[in-house]
């Protein structure tokens, strides 16, 4: 993570800085601020791993479901001069169909996301992640917390974000924009 001395006048970054920054972190730009976290832990990784598998065959294929999407994992967004990357990203295919494949970087917002919560990240997944995302006009926008086995669904509305639902442990759920499918969230929280 960035930090700053206090009194010191504030480095705004830029993505050269971000394009510097050593593999195997993460970088994010976010309001000028260049943010670094490590790869996933497995814990994380599986949650995304599991619900973008899941979602593939009827949203992606349309195999057991209405197909349509396009659905990314760790896709970097270059939205104006924020650059973030959520665990998950998708786009109603008509909007996506424009993007060239071979670009770094997306410009085009994508119509849901999902952030998976980490101790390091929630924060800043909710409190800055979230605002800009709804700037954007992102439609839906998931939060995955494999710890507390939860996953709020919101809803653009407004410019704002409408919590739709909390759905928790071993539940199945039906949740916007994917309610043609039944989500089984155990697949979630177990490898």
């Amino acid at each position: 993570m960035q930090t700053r001395v206090m009194g010191a006048p504030r480095k705004k970054f830029t993505y050269d800085d971000l394009v510097a920054v050593p593999e195997p972190l993460i970088a994010e730009l976010i309001d000028g601020d260049l943010l670094t976290s490590p790869r996933p832990r497995p814990r994380h990784a599986n949650a995304a791993s599991a619900l973008g598998g899941l979602l593939f065959d009827p949203f992606r294929r349309g195999s057991g479901g209405p197909g349509g999407w396009t659905i990314l994992g760790e896709p970097e967004l270059r939205l104006g001069e924020d650059v973030l990357v959520p665990d998950l990203a998708g786009w109603r295919r008509e909007r996506f169909a424009p993007v060239d494949l071979d670009t770094v970087g997306i410009k085009v917002a994508p119509d849901w996301v999902c952030e998976v919560l980490s101790p390091s990240t929630a924060r800043i997944d909710r409190a800055r992640k979230l605002p800009i995302y709804a700037r954007e006009h992102v439609g839906h926008a998931w939060l995955v917390d494999p710890i507390a086995q939860t996953l709020e669904s919101f809803q653009l509305s407004d410019d704002h974000w409408t919590l739709l639902a909390t759905y928790e442990g071993t539940t199945k759920a039906r949740v916007t924009p994917f309610d043609a499918i039944e989500i089984d969230l155990p697949m979630l929280w177990t490898p």
